[in-house]
Parts: C-alpha cells; structure tokens; sequence
C-alpha cells in the first residue's frame, strides 16, 4: 500500500554539521540512507606544489595550514622529515618539548572535537566547558611562539628558542587540573541517555574494513585495532615515555568518544613524565644557514589527532624539494563514511561525521 522511491538529496557544503566545506550525496530511501558519496575539493589550495617553488625553511608556516586545528603536530612531521633526510639528530631537550607541545596539540584538537561533536547532537553546555580548558592551552601556546592557531613552532633541528621562564609550571598546573574538568564533560555526556541514544551502535566501522580503507588514529582504534605511530615507529623520543593505547571493542560513534576522552588522559600522562625527566641542554642542533638536503627521498609519519600523518620528500638539488606530498588522515579516513553510514538514518550522518573528527584544509590540502 505504501511505497517508498529512492530519492538523492544534498547535504553541504553549507551545512554547519558537516565541520567545513564538505558536500555529502545522499541516496534515500525515505529516511533511510542506501548510498553515500562525499564531494570534496572547495578547499583545496595546492599546498603540495607550492611547497616544490619554497625553500625548507619557508614551508613550515603552509604546513600550518593543513589540519589548522593541530598545527603543531603538522609542524613536528614536516621538521622529522627534513631532519631525517639531513641526517640530523635533534638535541634531548627540544625532543621532550616538541613531545609536550604534540600532546597539548592532542588535548586541544580533542576539546574541539568534543565540543563541536557535543553541540551537533543538541549537547550546548559541553561546548562551552570544552572550551574554557581549550583557552588554557591557547594561552600557553601563545607564551610559547606569539600564535593561538598557526604556530610555525618549531625549527629544522629543533625549536627556535627555549621555553619561557615559569612556562613548565604553567604546563604542570594545567595537567593538575585538568581531570577533575575532564569528569565534567564525562558527568554530562557519558551515561547521558540521550547521548548514548544517538552514539551506541550509529555508525559501526568492522576492524577489517578499517584496514582495508586506510582508516588510523582514534576512528581506527576504536574498531579495536592496536595501531599507533608513536609506539609503532616512534619518534621524537616517544620510546622512553609510558602510556596506554586506548581500544575501543564495538567500532560504533559511541566507542570512538570513549577512545578520545582516555587519549586526553594519556596525553596528560607523557606531559607530566616529560617535565619530570625534562632535560638540560642546547634545542637546536647546528645546521647549515641555508638547508639543502642530499638528494633523495624521505617518509616521514607522526601521530597526529586524526590519525597517520605522513610526508613524503624527494630531493634532488638546491634549497627546494623537487616532490613534496602529504598523506592527510581526514582525506583516508573520510572514505570510511559511506561504510559506516548505509543503512543509517539521516540524523545518524551528522554524528558519524563528528565521531571521524574530519578538517578539511587536512583533507582537500
């Protein structure tokens, strides 16, 4: 008696919960979703090729601008991977600070992400709470290089100039109370039935078709893959620190909150091992005035927020690499969604979206 007919309708780029501009084709069956396709590009600002007519150090500041929202974490890979071409062994110090400053990137990329995640499903309060710690870290990233948003922190061979005096008890107090501020969001959003209504079983991603897509980082983890860069191919003196890789078991939106809130935890747990064990000593090792690496090529990956973040460098002569590319983890981790999404509701998208945490200067680049 009643029939349904399959009906395509578009969501973006405009839409404010698809977190940038990213245009989501949707095949409906009434309210049902039978085929998703993302449209992606609007971003997109050949920052690969304009990285292959800049010198080494003029790079850094446009790798701020891949994932805007963890540029510190672009900045450290794009240095590891010079650093590794050039051979050059980065001093104790800056290492243990470059791994402080990753994981206050972590944590603030986190709080972002919860607080945007949060106010897409109709959870204003979390917003505003996140935010206040996420100020927090700003500020100490504004102390530390003048930016809150594009840091262009660090140096070939290290960092450009030590801490500022009082900084790492700035750094220590703020991991001293930042858990009893975590179990606020927890309080308001973990048993939460409304919360868990819209998160539990939506958006389910199986461990072996998250291999099989390339998905990394917490949207990976949370299907209970055990896969992490930094204990996987550590770097930055990440080997010498103690931390737990949270797993997720269902694979579900739900499971990917969980996984994010422990890794906040973690994150504070390197920082504070760092700044116990800091060491003394020079932050930049001595390299030459003008960078010209030997030829040839170079994969270097760090740990970012979102996942595997990956460059690739081929030298060939002079101050200017001749290839230049990045492997962007919301690019690879974005072709999950039509996975995770059919058979999904419409409403179910935007908390699938949210629980990838995509950035689409990252993704389109």
């Amino acid at each position: 008696m009643f029939r349904t007919e399959e009906m395509d309708i578009n969501m973006g780029p405009q839409h404010p919960s698809t977190h940038g501009v990213l245009r989501l084709k949707l095949t409906l069956e009434g309210e049902v979703i039978s085929d998703i396709r993302p449209v992606i590009g609007y971003l997109h600002r050949g920052v690969e090729k304009l990285c292959e007519h800049r010198t080494y150090p003029m790079i850094e500041p446009l790798t701020d601008r891949l994932d805007y929202v963890a540029a510190i974490s672009e900045n450290l890979g794009y240095c590891g991977a010079v650093e590794k071409l050039m051979g050059v062994q980065v001093p104790p110090r800056a290492q243990y600070i470059r791994v402080i400053l990753a994981e206050l990137q972590r944590v603030a990329s986190h709080l972002l992400w919860l607080g945007t995640h949060a106010l897409d499903l109709g959870a204003m309060t979390v917003f505003f709470y996140t935010f206040r710690e996420r100020e927090l870290i700003l500020d100490l990233f504004e102390a530390f290089c003048g930016a809150r948003l594009t840091y262009n922190s660090m140096r070939i061979g290290g960092l450009y100039e030590d801490v500022p005096a009082g900084w790492f008890d700035r750094v220590r107090h703020f991991i001293d109370i930042f858990p009893s501020r975590e179990k606020e969001y927890e309080d308001l959003l973990t048993v939460n039935r409304i919360f868990k209504g819209r998160t539990v079983g939506v958006g389910i991603l199986k461990p072996e078709d998250g291999i099989a897509l390339g998905v990394s980082g917490p949207t990976l983890r949370a299907s209970g893959v055990n896969y992490d860069v930094r204990v996987a191919q550590p770097y930055s003196s990440y080997e010498q620190f103690q931390f737990d890789v949270p797993l997720g078991a269902n694979g579900d939106t739900y499971d990917r909150y969980l996984v994010r809130m422990e890794e906040m935890r973690q994150s504070c747990r390197i920082i504070r091992q760092a700044l116990e064990r800091m060491p003394q000593g020079e932050v930049r090792a001595k390299v030459p005035k003008y960078i010209k690496p030997p030829a040839g090529e170079v994969y270097h990956v760090v740990e970012s927020p979102r996942g595997e973040q990956g460059f690739y460098i081929v030298q060939v002569a002079g101050e200017m690499p001749y290839r230049m590319r990045f492997r962007a983890p919301s690019f690879v981790n974005l072709q999950a969604l039509p996975t995770m999404c059919k058979g999904q509701m419409i409403a179910d998208v935007v908390a699938v979206i949210g629980s990838i945490d995509i950035v689409l200067g990252d993704c389109d680049r």
